[in-house]
């Protein structure tokens, strides 16, 4: 399942990974960034082929959702029936 956190830019560039995005990885463990249009995708380099059609697809079905939910085009959902929804992509 995924999971969503926020975080900021400093004015060099740094970003911190919320220390509950962070528990799979350990310190000085290389990562590769994946810039996509407007999205950032963090996967850690040894697992670096494994998947990478299915994160952009998900980065680009997530970038649709923002974009629709921005024009107001989104419903309300419980908690169990978002999760429902999560599994369907």
């Amino acid at each position: 399942m995924a999971s969503i956190s926020v975080t900021k830019m400093s004015s060099k560039g740094q970003v911190v990974i919320p220390q509950e995005m962070r528990v799979d990885f350990k310190e000085g463990e290389n990562i590769i960034v994946i810039k996509n249009d407007k999205q950032l995708i963090l996967k850690k380099a040894k697992d670096f082929s494994k998947n990478i059609e299915e994160d952009l697809e998900f980065a680009k079905r997530t970038e649709n959702a923002l974009k629709r939910y921005e024009k107001g085009g989104f419903k309300e959902l419980s908690f169990d029936n978002f999760l429902e929804e999560i599994r369907k992509w």
